[in-house]
């Protein structure tokens, strides 16, 4: 038998674990709108340094010809970029701490319900490659390929964290009533996902023409990248409304279909508003000259959408077994 309060402090942290992973997102995210990226060119110090400098007088007179011997040719230091690509490591490094708290604290799983444990074990090694991985994307000079896979890693632990928790809770959301949804209800959800990572997947081809374009503007003169927007641009931007209107619907039979004061109802509210918020930041970075601030928030909500997606397909299946 699981202790209860055990059992709410596991939840509480993997909540918080989940949050903060979409926050090293949300910090990529501007790392990458504000061409932060080789802030650090080198890792895991920066600059040589555990704490970087803050001004250009701290380095070697010759810092240029160093890096430049070592593949980092044209680095020039911004004391603004380094400390935004800095604080983008310390946020993933307290990441880590949360995951090995997460995967200690499911060892009361071990005799109910060892899948739990694996899974919290398993996300604690994934993060260890995932800060891996963001070195090699840093050895790689800022590769698009590898900055794809470095986001698309940090959706699939979001998932598999989402899953963990809901598992843990199977109890309390078998509770939930889901009587009234409609039979479809779930399949739609299902292509929903589908279409998400999909959306997702397009979106990352776009964000890597986007940084082609912005190197070739030098970073400035945004209101002329448009110009140069490839054709997945135009099928993602006309994508979002065929996106739109499936999470609507699905919010909407929520509303309809359980009870005022259920989790299910909070989530397909969330979802909605979303969905709202993505498209409106993607309008933002097509009508006003991709504003700097809307890149890292359209990436963010792309992921929480998933996220939400997914927590509803996980308490369906535990609530169908009522």
């Amino acid at each position: 038998m699981i202790n209860t309060e055990a059992a709410a402090h596991f939840r509480r942290l993997g909540t918080i674990t989940i949050f903060a992973v979409y926050f090293v997102i949300l910090v990529g995210g501007i790392v990458r709108a504000s061409g932060s990226g080789m802030g650090c060119p080198d890792w895991p110090t920066c600059f040589g340094q555990w704490v970087p400098p803050t001004d250009e007088s701290q380095l070697p007179a010759n810092y240029h010809e160093i890096y430049a011997q070592r593949g980092y040719e044209n680095t020039q230091f911004n004391p603004v970029k380094t400390w935004t690509e800095y604080t983008n490591r310390l946020v993933g490094v307290t990441i880590g701490f949360l995951i090995l708290l997460t995967a200690w604290s499911s060892r009361i799983y071990l005799k109910s319900d060892k899948t739990i444990f694996y899974l919290a074990v398993s996300v604690f090694f994934l993060v260890g490659f995932q800060g891996w991985l963001g070195s090699t994307v840093v050895a790689s000079n800022l590769k698009p390929l590898m900055i794809t896979l470095h986001m698309l890693l940090a959706l699939f632990i979001v998932a598999l964290l989402i899953y963990t928790i809901a598992r843990s809770q199977r109890d309390v959301i078998a509770r939930i009533d889901i009587r009234a949804l409609p039979d479809k209800f779930k399949t739609v959800l299902i292509a929903a996902m589908i279409m998400t990572l999909l959306q997702v997947a397009m979106g990352t081809q776009v964000r890597e023409a986007v940084d082609f374009i912005a190197h070739n503007h030098t970073y400035i003169e945004r209101q002329y990248w448009r110009d140069d927007f490839p054709v997945i641009f135009y099928i993602h931007r006309s994508f979002s409304s065929i996106i739109l209107f499936t999470n609507l619907w699905l919010a909407w039979k929520i509303v309809r279909s359980v009870d005022k004061k259920s989790l299910l109802r909070r989530i397909g509210l969330s979802l909605a508003a979303l969905v709202v918020t993505a498209i409106l930041a993607g309008i933002s970075l097509d009508r006003l000259g991709m504003p700097p601030v809307a890149q890292p928030i359209h990436l963010l909500m792309a992921n929480l959408i998933f996220g939400a997606q997914f927590f509803l397909f996980s308490c369906l299946n535990y609530a169908a077994k009522k």
